[in-house]
């Protein structure tokens, strides 16, 4: 029997939709969830957007992005996710995902900047609870330290998000971004015991990457990640929620969006 109760589509994978187009195809795919992003949803209207995807029946299971709290500039950031949260309560998703920020300019110190995310936190983290929206801290690729987040590891993300109640601020599982650490089975443990797990995510990693590195994120499937060894980790640690899959790829986007869905849930059933 073809189960996609958990599946959600996050908006990137198929970038060349618009926001009623990828309504309209995860209705006719039977796909219930979606992700969304705030830049697109902005530039349609967010309570537009809001209307759409609940008149469709559709779930948002998380919004992206919130977070870039490294910076020494730090008023802007935190009115822009205090904007965010916002923008998460009003599609009616509880999980607005962070990608912290990478070091500031002219830095060296990661554990400074580290401290920078969780005194943003502690500053955003009642506002979103008031808005019945969770934190979810995404560690991202060590590749990305530098630049985008300096939040490398699941244990590196707990460590921060534990320092907060457990309905205020989790963590993200995405599988483009951890299949590479032997610890990260023990993290996912974790975090499930401490109730953390906010998002699982799904992507392949694939090689070579592409210049820039930020669009390599692989078709299900096609790549190195062991996404059975992934859903059995998530299970045991009591996570019952969505399923996202999140690739940018740019040969995905050059394809029919309904074909690529339709491939989607192919591997979704297959693999996960």
């Amino acid at each position: 029997m073809k189960d996609l109760s958990r599946l959600s589509l996050n908006q990137e994978t198929i970038r060349q939709w618009s926001l009623p187009e990828l309504a309209e195809g995860c209705v006719k795919a039977g796909v219930p969830g979606v992700g969304l992003w705030r830049a697109p949803v902005q530039e349609y209207g967010v309570e537009r957007a809001a209307r759409l995807v609940r008149d469709a029946g559709l779930r948002v299971t998380s919004l992206c992005r919130g977070g870039f709290l490294t910076g020494d500039d730090r008023a802007p950031a935190l009115a822009d996710n205090r904007r965010a949260v916002d923008e998460a309560a009003t599609l009616g998703t509880d999980t607005l995902v962070l990608v912290s920020g990478g070091l500031p300019p002219g830095s060296r110190d990661l554990h400074g900047a580290r401290e920078r995310i969780a005194q943003g936190l502690a500053e955003l983290a009642p506002y979103a609870a008031d808005h019945g929206v969770r934190l979810a801290i995404e560690p991202l690729h060590p590749m990305f330290a530098s630049d985008r987040c300096v939040v490398s590891t699941l244990g590196q993300a707990l460590d921060l998000a534990e320092r907060f109640p457990a309905d205020r601020v989790g963590v993200v599982v995405d599988t483009y971004h951890l299949w590479w650490d032997d610890r990260v089975g023990g993290d996912i443990a974790r975090a499930g015991a401490g109730g953390r797990i906010a998002a699982f995510q799904l992507a392949d990693w694939i090689t070579p990457l592409p210049a820039g590195v930020l669009l390599g994120r692989g078709q299900l499937g096609d790549g190195a990640v062991d996404f059975g060894w992934f859903r059995e980790q998530v299970d045991a640690a009591g996570y019952e929620g969505p399923i996202e899959v999140e690739i940018f790829n740019e040969g995905l986007w050059a394809r029919d969006g309904a074909d690529v869905l339709a491939e989607v849930a192919d591997r979704y059933l297959t693999l996960i």
